[in-house]
């Protein structure tokens, strides 16, 4: 795709954008261990706003669908029903509520421009966090980097962008290889995005819990 095409199809606003293509866009990560969650900005400094969505004690300023690994299926809540009354933010480790836990989220979390985000939010959709190895990927890419514009366009111009991945320079492509991490959850990978407006944060993040 020509990149000037492309950074104008991610910084322009997105028609359509309600409960129902934000659940369609959420959707895309159904084959993937992933946590999908936006909740209110209420902070300048955002940081326990994000420790707000990990620990589950905020809902969707909109009320729209997320998407949490450890909510909907009774067996699995059975079985980490103990984990989560113990830690609420489970499997994130280490949430920023703390300075010791501050420090530890800041000095892992790296900023990235916008016109790199449709590609990470692609990328962690994927089975194996490379793309070149997704079956079928030329055929489906279209469609994911349409509901991946349409997480893109909930948070406008100005927003911050960050994640866990430091990839190439400044203008990351995450259609590349990615071939580490810097961990925030119990697992030994995991890759994410924390989006961040004036008016909310969200987190979309994809865990290895092989």
């Amino acid at each position: 795709m020509n990149s000037e095409i492309e950074s104008v199809r991610q910084s322009g606003p997105q028609a359509g954008l309600d409960a129902g293509t934000w659940a369609t866009a959420v959707e895309t990560y159904r084959n993937r261990y992933s946590f999908i969650a936006v909740g209110p900005r209420v902070h300048e400094e955002w940081l326990p706003d994000v420790a707000a969505v990990m620990r589950r004690e905020v809902t969707d300023p909109r009320g729209w669908r997320g998407r949490d690994p450890e909510r909907g299926d009774e067996e699995l809540e059975e079985e980490l029903a103990e984990e989560l009354a113990e830690d609420p933010a489970f499997p994130f480790r280490v949430p920023p509520t703390s300075e010791t836990g501050d420090a530890q989220w800041r000095s892992r979390l790296f900023g990235i421009p916008r016109s790199a985000v449709v590609r990470l939010l692609v990328m962690l959709a994927t089975d194996v966090m490379d793309v070149s190895r997704q079956h079928g990927f030329a055929d489906r890419r279209p469609g994911m980097e349409e509901h991946a514009q349409v997480i893109l366009s909930r948070f406008p111009e100005g927003s911050r962008f960050l994640t866990n991945t430091r990839h190439g320079d400044d203008h990351p492509d995450f259609y590349e290889r990615v071939t580490g991490c810097w961990p925030m959850t119990r697992y030994a990978w995991d890759f994410g995005l924390v989006a961040v407006s004036r008016a909310e944060v969200g987190l979309i993040w994809s865990f290895d819990a092989s």
